[in-house]
């Protein structure tokens, strides 16, 4: 099992593990059609909100293919979650990590989740021996594009049509970069 430290704070934020008082302000954003429309989902219900929470709640072992680590990112001046960050373990042995963030628009063009993924990426590649971190995104989502190429993350693939969300057929980009380009670009 890996260990590593919470809370992940950075100037303006603080990352830390949901707890059942985050339950409205999970739902103010999952429950959104135009987050869920980038997710491939339908937006969450109250009662899918709550079950999800049970889980992101307990924390992750961090110690076979498919553990997460679900972190609610809320602002330094305040509890009100305004986001989440996600980093799961795709492969254990070639210590390969997805990293994802979802947050509220109410919170949107601020910064938050280019601040918060650049924490955790820190986190993944410093704390959790990650060799490489991707991200995978729908192409119409601009505002993630944006936050990967500010992370110094390359774009290595373009799924076309790879997915469907019931009434789309939605393409997907592919970023990642490995864990010594990540310390070249910050020293």
């Amino acid at each position: 099992m890996t260990m590593f430290s919470l809370p992940v704070t950075t100037e303006r934020l603080v990352m830390r593990l949901f707890t059942q008082d985050d339950l409205d302000d999970l739902c103010a954003y999952q429950g959104l059609p135009e987050v869920a429309r980038y997710l491939y989902r339908q937006p969450l219900t109250r009662e899918q909100c709550a079950r999800s929470l049970v889980k992101r709640a307990a924390g992750t072992e961090w110690a076979k293919d498919g553990d997460d680590l679900v972190l609610a990112v809320c602002r330094t001046d305040g509890a009100d979650v305004v986001g989440e960050i996600v980093l799961k373990l795709a492969s254990a042995q070639a210590r390969q990590a997805e990293i994802g963030w979802i947050f509220n628009p109410a919170f949107g063009g601020r910064g938050y989740a280019t601040e918060a993924a650049r924490a955790a990426a820190e986190l993944a590649f410093d704390e959790l021996g990650v060799h490489r971190l991707f991200a995978r995104l729908d192409v119409l989502n601009t505002g993630s594009v944006q936050v990967c190429e500010r992370l110094g993350m390359r774009r290595e693939a373009h799924f076309v049509e790879n997915d469907i969300d019931g009434e789309r057929w939605g393409s997907e980009y592919v970023y990642a970069i490995l864990a010594r380009e990540w310390k070249a670009d910050r020293t």
